[in-house]
């Protein structure tokens, strides 16, 4: 499951996506726009900066940007940076992988569905890239207008 920490880290940078290119804000204006406390957004946007994906300037006309366009930043790179594997559990992973004590891998019907999910999650995610997930809502609402 995604934690608040992804779902915040995603919203901000959507947020981020929508300034004209090269263009910052600062902390509180996404967190207020986003509904995000700020002292978690704080750690959110410092671990997405430490990770390549936004940088910094600080002072009064400083704020966060991001680091390269939206259209070369991929969502799944971003979720695993804030949450670490997409696999629902250890025995799952392709990057942490850790073996249960209790089954064997190779017949495990529990990890064998696993690493279905987290290959359907990775496929899903790693095909979108910020751009896209930003463009999302306005090709939901074009379609809600075309369908009515």
């Amino acid at each position: 499951m995604l934690t608040k920490k992804g779902k915040y880290g995603l919203k901000a940078v959507v947020h981020l996506a929508r300034l004209p290119p090269g263009a910052s804000t600062q902390v509180a204006d996404i967190a207020e726009a986003n509904n995000i406390p700020k002292k978690f957004l704080d750690v959110i946007l410092g671990e997405l900066r430490n990770a390549g994906f936004l940088s910094s300037k600080k002072g009064k006309l400083g704020g966060y940007r991001l680091a390269k366009a939206p259209e070369d930043i991929v969502v799944g790179e971003m979720i695993r940076a804030l949450d670490g594997p997409l696999a629902p559990f250890p025995c799952a992973s392709r990057n942490a992988y850790e073996p249960c004590e209790d089954c064997d891998v190779t017949t495990c019907e529990v990890r064998l569905l696993m690493v279905r999910v987290r290959d359907a999650m990775g496929t899903v995610l790693d095909t979108y890239t910020l751009a896209q997930m930003r463009d999302l809502s306005q090709e939901q609402l074009t379609s809600f207008v075309d369908y009515i």
